[in-house]
């Protein structure tokens, strides 16, 4: 269980911030690889500090869906936001939120996003079905759509250099609508990808209004019936999926020169799962989907083109 230190207990040696930030590399790399490889795009700075943040909200999620989750309660979550709190204050409790705190300090970022999503862990200790796509695309919001708000501080906004002095005072244009929008596409896509897995847990994410607009009962879903009315709903879902690409791709071009590429090749890569899903003809009961490397080779200079022209 999450423990945090007395004011009475004598201060805990911590890693050194290197130590800490090549902590986060290593976590990053063992358990998100595609994502990882885009990191590797960035400038080392940015890079280190995507990976204190990826740590962060990873280590966030296992409290709900990681090997203790079932001692997960309300109250853990409290502990957790306390916990938070104490970065947001300069003030690391463990080895891996030295390089949280550091990459804050030099990245700074409101505490909001972060607390959404520890609010979105509180709805999966809750519920297990959605009616509706509105209430998913809140959950999508929590628990993905706020890792574009964290990141936005540290992928940074391209000034103007043509602009006149009339426009000096104008406050540049922030992304967030675009940033959420590929958190709630990357979100999506692991739905899409994690049925099989998530129905067997009791889980079911698609939207049941969904569900019932294809004549498709929870009862086939959780049996992993693959049938006509199956590969429908997936298509419809998957069209709704790459919209939200789509929608994200409009706030790359806004972003600071060093960060385009990276944001490009994250993506196509995490965009193209779907492509496989498709190729295995919807069946994300018995195959998980994920893009091979030889392909994911074939994404990165195609995702620097994109940086350059589009």
């Amino acid at each position: 269980m999450l423990q945090l230190p007395k004011p009475t207990q004598p201060p805990q040696i911590l890693a050194s911030v290197e130590e800490s930030y090549e902590r986060c590399r290593q976590i990053t790399q063992k358990y998100s690889k595609t994502f990882y490889l885009g990191t590797l795009l960035m400038p080392p700075e940015k890079r280190r500090a995507i990976w204190a943040i990826y740590v962060w909200c990873r280590r966030t999620d296992e409290l709900v869906d990681g090997p203790q989750a079932k001692y997960t309660t309300p109250e853990t979550l409290q502990k957790w936001h306390e916990h938070l709190e104490h970065l947001f204050k300069g003030h690391p409790v463990d080895d891996e939120d030295v390089a949280l705190v550091d990459t804050l300090q030099r990245f700074p970022v409101e505490i909001e996003p972060f607390e959404d999503m520890i609010a979105g862990q509180h709805m999966d200790l809750y519920r297990n079905r959605y009616e509706t796509f509105e209430d998913l695309k809140l959950y999508c919001y929590r628990v993905a759509g706020t890792v574009g708000l964290m990141s936005n501080a540290v992928l940074g906004i391209e000034e103007n250099p043509s602009a006149g002095p009339w426009d000096k005072e104008n406050e540049p244009y922030i992304p967030k609508e675009e940033a959420i929008a590929l958190g709630i596409a990357n979100q999506l896509t692991n739905i899409l990808r994690d049925v099989g897995e998530d129905a067997q847990r009791g889980r079911i994410y698609l939207p049941l209004e969904d569900l019932d607009r294809f004549n498709y009962t929870e009862t086939d879903l959780l049996k992993g019936v693959i049938d006509d009315r199956w590969r429908e709903l997936m298509r419809f879902e998957i069209q709704r999926a790459r919209q939200y690409y789509k929608d994200a791709e409009r706030g790359i071009r806004l972003l600071s020169k060093d960060s385009r590429w990276p944001v490009w090749a994250a993506l196509m890569l995490y965009q193209g799962i779907l492509n496989v899903i498709e190729a295995n003809d919807y069946d994300v009961f018995s195959q998980r989907a994920f893009v091979r490397t030889p392909k994911k080779m074939l994404y990165i200079p195609l995702a620097w083109l994109r940086s350059h022209v589009l």
